[in-house]
């Protein structure tokens, strides 16, 4: 599809740390993009080799092959895996990992892609890196320096409200006590709070190609030895439920002001 008429093409380029990172936080809007005629590509720093799963012997090379279907149900026109080791949850103490890279080194490949892809928009997480995660507060810090080296003039960081979210994940920890639930974060150090948030953008039109996505995802849906997830947990909702959790994401707009209504609109400083 292209772009409307009177609307630029532009170039949106995603930056996550794990393959099923992409379909959370910016499925819908990866979706969105793509399907209103412009250019999204994928860049995962790792290929989540040391994540859960009950059979993990080729897990990095299943969850490559997981996020290439994923990227296909979105519409991505670009998959790039930088190839950095997996940190896992105890970032792998001594040992060398994405979370223990030097921040520059990685931005500078990153700025390159920038550049040669001439991108107009990068997404990154919150200086929380979402909740907490080792390698996602690195690609905050990544992706700030490689937007400046690079003069990509949009950098947004992908979120949740906590003001929407933060008291549904405090009832979930009460719930994990007795019934099997993914391992969550305390709710006041859990993404960004309302008011620093500058878009959020629906994604309802585009639930089937998050929905597709999130179920390529398999080897991280859970299973014995793993444990509930996140991931299983919204694909077993019911449809109206998921529509309300999963039919919205949010972002902050690095140096903008936030101010009135949020935007609906992740191209809207270019326009």
């Amino acid at each position: 599809m292209t772009p409307a008429a009177g609307h630029r093409r532009f170039t949106l380029v995603s930056f996550h740390a794990h393959p099923d990172d992409e379909a959370l936080l910016t499925g819908g809007t990866l979706a969105r993009a793509a399907a209103e005629g412009h250019r999204v590509v994928l860049v995962v720093a790792t290929a989540g080799e040391a994540g859960l799963a009950a059979d993990e012997g080729s897990l990095g090379e299943r969850r490559r092959a997981e996020l290439s279907e994923a990227a296909a149900a979105l519409g991505v026109a670009r998959v790039e895996v930088l190839g950095y080791p997996d940190s896992g949850f105890d970032a792998r103490v001594g040992g060398a990992c994405f979370a223990r890279t030097d921040p520059a080194e990685v931005a500078g490949r990153l700025a390159d892609l920038l550049v040669e892809e001439a991108a107009d928009v990068l997404t990154s997480y919150d200086v929380h890196g979402g909740y907490g995660h080792a390698d996602h507060v690195q690609v905050h810090r990544v992706a700030a320096l490689a937007a400046a080296g690079a003069g990509t003039p949009v950098l947004l960081e992908a979120t949740l409200d906590r003001r929407l979210f933060g008291p549904l994940v405090s009832a979930l920890r009460v719930a994990g006590r007795v019934l099997p639930m993914p391992q969550l974060p305390e709710g006041s150090r859990l993404y960004s709070p309302h008011a620093a948030l500058t878009h959020r953008v629906d994604v309802r039109p585009h639930l089937a190609a998050k929905r597709a996505a999130l179920t390529a995802h398999a080897s991280q849906a859970g299973g014995p030895g793993t444990g509930s997830r996140t991931l299983s947990l919204l694909l077993g909702l019911p449809r109206p439920v998921f529509t309300l959790v999963a039919g919205r994401e949010w972002f902050r707009e690095v140096g903008r002001t936030p101010s009135g209504p949020l935007l609906d609109d992740v191209f809207a400083s270019l326009r």
